[in-house]
C-alpha cells in the first residue's frame, strides 16, 4: 500500500504538482550551517568537512534517505577574511533522486557594530532522476508516467547572509534564487521554489566554566509551506574534548533528542526524530553526523586575532 501512495506522490511531482518543503531538513542544522546558507563557509578559524547520513520513515517500502558532504575554510586575501566551500547533497525520496553540488564563497566584514558580519553566495547544480521501472500503476501507456528511468538538470543559485556578535548569531538566506525547472525526459518537469532560511543562537554562560547552554532555532519558508525547527543543547567541555546533550521540536511535525560529543577534532552525534503525527516511535528518523576541525593558523601572532564561533 505504501509502495502505491509513494508512486502517486512520484506521478504527481511528474506532472506539474511540485511537493512542499523541496529540500531535506536535518536534526543537527547547528553543526550544518553551510547546507543552508553560503554566508557561513569559513566561519571558523579551521577546515572543517561535515558528513552527516539521515534515515526517515523507518520501517517502511522506499523510506526516504539522506546524505550530505561538506568540506569549508577560511583564507586571507590582503588582511580580508574570505571563505570557500563545497557541499554535496543526495536526497532519495521514493521513486525520486534530487542531487545538489555546490561552491561557495563569502566575505566577512569585520569590527561592524561590534560584531562581524559575512555576505556570501553560491552556485548550484541540481540533478533530478524518477526511476520509472519501479512505477506500480494500472494504466502502463499513460504518457504523463515515465515507464523508464529519466533525469534532468539545471544551474541554481542561492545567497544568504550571517551576523555574530560574542555570545549570540543570526542568519537569513535564500535558495533556489533562480526557480529552476528541471525537465524529467520530454514532458514532464520539476518546478523548485525559491526557499528562505533564518536562524539564530545564542551561547549562555554558566557559573561552571565547563558548562554551557545553547539554544537555536532555523525557519524557513517557500512560499506555500513554514516548518520551524528549535533546538536546545547542554555542553559540558575542556580544551580539546566535549560532550554534549539536547532535544529539538518543530511544531506539528516532530521532536528530537541528540547526543555527542568532540575528541581529537572529530565531532561525533546522534539523533532520533520521533514524528508527532504518527503513532508508532519506531517509524522515525535516525541521524548521525561527523565533523573534522583541522586548525588553520590564519594569522601573525598579535595580528587581528579572531575568536572562532565554533560553540555558538
Amino acid at each position: 500500500m505504501l509502495k502505491k501512495l509513494l508512486t502517486i506522490l512520484a506521478v504527481l511531482t511528474a506532472t506539474h504538482v511540485a511537493m512542499a518543503q523541496y529540500d531535506p531538513e536535518f536534526t543537527h542544522f547547528w553543526m550544518m550551517r553551510p547546507s543552508y546558507n553560503p554566508a557561513a563557509a569559513g566561519e571558523e578559524d579551521a577546515l572543517n568537512i561535515t558528513g552527516a547520513y539521515s534515515m526517515q520513515m523507518t520501517g517502511f517500502t522506499h523510506a526516504p534517505k539522506t546524505m550530505y558532504a561538506g568540506v569549508d575554510m577560511p583564507f586571507i586575501v590582503m588582511r580580508k577574511r574570505n571563505g570557500v566551500g563545497l557541499t554535496f547533497l543526495n536526497d532519495e525520496l521514493g521513486l525520486f533522486t534530487h542531487k545538489r553540488f555546490s561552491a561557495q564563497y563569502s566575505y566577512y566584514i569585520n569590527r561592524l557594530f561590534g560584531g562581524k558580519l559575512s555576505i556570501g553566495a553560491q552556485a548550484d547544480l541540481i540533478s533530478e532522476t524518477f526511476d520509472g521501472t519501479g512505477a506500480d500503476v494500472e494504466e502502463t501507456n499513460d504518457p504523463a508516467i515515465p515507464t523508464t528511468k529519466v533525469t534532468g538538470s539545471k544551474v541554481d543559485m542561492s545567497a544568504g547572509l550571517m551576523y555574530y556578535h560574542k555570545r549570540w548569531f543570526a542568519g537569513f538566506s535564500m535558495l533556489h534564487i533562480l526557480s529552476p525547472r528541471v525537465m524529467l525526459g520530454e514532458t514532464n518537469e520539476l518546478p523548485i521554489d525559491p526557499t528562505y532560511y533564518f536562524t539564530a543562537g545564542y551561547n549562555i554562560a554558566l557559573r561552571n566554566p565547563l558548562l554551557t547552554i545553547h539554544p537555536a532555532v532555523l525557519c524557513r519558508y517557500d512560499g506555500s509551506e513554514f516548518r520551524a525547527d528549535i533546538s536546545g543543547r547542554i555542553e559540558l567541555h575542556s580544551d580539546t574534548k566535549k560532550l554534549f546533550a539536547g532535544a529539538s521540536w518543530s511544531p506539528e511535525h516532530s521532536a528530537s533528542l541528540f547526543v555527542g560529543g568532540l575528541f581529537h577534532g572529530v565531532t561525533l552525534s546522534y539523533s532520533y526524530e520521533a514524528y508527532t503525527s504518527m503513532p508508532d516511535l519506531k517509524s522515525g528518523a535516525h541521524e548521525i553526523i561527523m565533523k573534522y576541525d583541522l586548525d588553520l593558523n590564519l594569522y601573525k601572532k598579535g595580528r587581528q586575532r579572531h575568536k572562532s564561533v565554533r560553540y555558538l
